[in-house]
C-alpha cells in the first residue's frame, strides 16, 4: 500500500506564511507579474511579506494585526501603471495553484473562494480593458 501524503491546511500563521512565500517566489518569477511587484510597486519584500502574511491571517483566522485598505492601496499601484485583467487572471491562477500544489483542507478552500473575490473586485473597480 502505498502512503499518500496529506496537505496541511491553511489554519496556521506558519502555514499561511509558508503559502505566501511559496506564492511570492512564482510571482516574482513572473515575466508577466515580476515588473508590476518589483518595478512599479518597488515592493520591499522585507516590508511587504509581513503584512501580506498579516493580511492572509485576518482573513483566514480573524487574526487583527492588518489594519490597512488594501483598495486604496491598489488604486494608488494603478495611477502608476494600468492593471490589466489578465494580470488579475494570472494572480489568481497562481494563487490557485500554489494552495492547490501544497495545501488542502477547508481553509485552503475558503482561501480559493477568497482570492477569487478579490481579484473580481479588483478587476472590476481598477483594470482597463
Amino acid at each position: 500500500m502505498i502512503a499518500v501524503e496529506k496537505k496541511p491546511d491553511l489554519d496556521s500563521r506558519e502555514n499561511i506564511a509558508l503559502f505566501v512565500d511559496r506564492f511570492y517566489e512564482r510571482l516574482l518569477a513572473d515575466e508577466q507579474l515580476a515588473p508590476i511587484f518589483v518595478d512599479v510597486a518597488e515592493i520591499d519584500l522585507a516590508v511587504h511579506l509581513p503584512h501580506i502574511k498579516d493580511y492572509w491571517c485576518k482573513l483566514l483566522l480573524g487574526e487583527k494585526q492588518y489594519q490597512r485598505h488594501t483598495m486604496d492601496i491598489h488604486r494608488q499601484l494603478h495611477s502608476k501603471r494600468a492593471l490589466k485583467i489578465e494580470d488579475f487572471e494570472r494572480w489568481l491562477d497562481f494563487f490557485t495553484s500554489t494552495v492547490d500544489a501544497h495545501f488542502a483542507g477547508e481553509r485552503a478552500d475558503r482561501a480559493k473562494r477568497v482570492a477569487a473575490t478579490i481579484a473580481a473586485n479588483m478587476k472590476k473597480s481598477l483594470s482597463a480593458p
